[in-house]
């Protein structure tokens, strides 16, 4: 997603681009695919809407108005020390700013694919990329059908795998979790008024993150021998076990779909560039999923690179030049990177049991519930609104 969305915002501004994808767009589109939605940041969100998606979006967009994020031990319930985001501390208006979206990615895909079809960009699929060679003219890229495309820059969007950052010879650093993330869709009685609840457990974050048509997207993390369980279980098992953890503040609930297992992992590359090469997305930094930030995060990358490209073009310089490259790297990495870190640290102080910190981070958690000006911070830091944002996280156009 991050690459298509790259490739459409510099073809609106007049860049000449090529898209490959080594997957057709039918198979990631179909609800088997991978089941797994996204919580997209207000600002991330408004970038989608700039390049035109958002009549395509909205439909399948739900307005996150409140998160709910609580301690507690599966089966027991949440604790008493509770944190609460309301979007109408930040916009009053009963169609005000939302905190974010919750969106399926095969909604986003579809989006994507259908305004690529319509922009001025070629979208060559399915064609993996096999090689690259840089020079002082610029990169070519050789496909596996044994075509080749000739260009000033090659951008790595291919996630954690990257074959492209593989040749390049860039470095990763990062671990294992050892944990598994069980996703899956449920549907339920009772409206959830678009509420996100984030339950921390020993095991790991488990999220209810609202879909539209009375949906919830289940994020469940576990120990890898759990997951394997719980993926292995009868439908009417999975759900029992989940009734366990969140009650019946929703309703009946059934399964709106099948389940998927994900290794979870942190994986941070060493640099984001190369000559003639940059890496965005998952291909730069693979971070846990709790809070929901690691596509946000890719988003990021895809404006910050956008606007260095568009603004290098008008002065003359090419796409792949040394001096794009350098201003993309300081922009993002840092931000990133820290992100990946924060979002690091607070797995390893939730995903636990030890009594005493425990009532710490309880504690944190109520007194920030208790200070206005800190949750506000928070919420504005969840929507993408904070820092040097690029000029499409704005929601402004980079034009031609």
């Amino acid at each position: 997603m991050t690459g298509l969305t790259l490739g459409l915002a510099l073809a609106q501004a007049g860049v000449d681009v090529v898209v490959a994808d080594s997957e057709v767009a039918s198979t990631q589109v179909a609800p088997t695919y991978d089941g797994r939605a996204s919580a997209i940041a207000y600002a991330s969100f408004r970038m989608w809407e700039a390049l035109g998606l958002g009549p395509a979006l909205h439909p399948h967009a739900q307005r996150i108005e409140k998160i709910l994020v609580t301690d507690g031990r599966a089966r027991t319930g949440p604790s008493l020390l509770s944190l609460a985001f309301d979007r109408r501390e930040l916009d009053a208006r009963p169609d005000g700013e939302a905190l974010g979206y919750m969106l399926e990615n095969r909604w986003t895909r579809v989006a994507l694919n259908e305004a690529a079809a319509k922009a001025d960009l070629r979208l060559l699929a399915p064609v993996a990329v096999v090689d690259h060679k840089a020079d002082a003219g610029g990169v070519t890229v050789s496909l596996k059908d044994g075509g080749t495309v000739r260009a000033s820059l090659v951008v790595s969007a291919e996630g954690r795998r990257s074959s492209i950052r593989a040749a390049e010879g860039i470095r990763t650093t990062g671990w294992k979790y050892k944990q598994t993330a069980v996703v899956c869709t449920v549907a339920h009685e009772k409206p959830h008024g678009g509420v996100a609840h984030e339950y921390f457990l020993p095991s790991g974050p488990f999220a209810l993150l609202p879909l539209t048509n009375n949906r919830m997207n289940i994020v469940w993390t576990e120990t890898p021998a759990i997951a394997d369980a719980l993926m292995k279980m009868s439908e009417a098992d999975f759900l029992s076990e989940l009734r366990a953890r969140f009650g019946d503040h929703l309703g009946a609930i059934s399964m709106a779909g099948p389940r998927f297992a994900y290794p979870l992992s942190l994986q941070l590359a060493e640099k984001f560039v190369a000559p003639r090469t940059a890496l965005i997305g998952d291909a730069a930094h693979g971070v846990h999923p709790i809070a929901g930030q690691g596509l946000n995060v890719g988003l990021r990358d895809v404006a910050a690179l956008a606007e260095c490209i568009v603004d290098a073009t008008r002065v003359g310089l090419e796409p792949g030049d040394a001096q794009v490259l350098s201003r993309y790297q300081t922009w993002r990495r840092f931000d990133s990177t820290s992100m990946a870190l924060v979002m690091d640290g607070f797995n390893k102080v939730f995903s636990n049991d030890f009594g005493p910190l425990r009532q710490w981070r309880g504690r944190g958690m109520a007194l920030i519930d208790a200070i206005p000006p800190a949750r506000k911070f928070f919420m504005r830091e969840a929507a993408g609104g904070s820092g040097d944002m690029p000029k499409l996280l704005k929601g402004e156009a980079l034009g031609v």
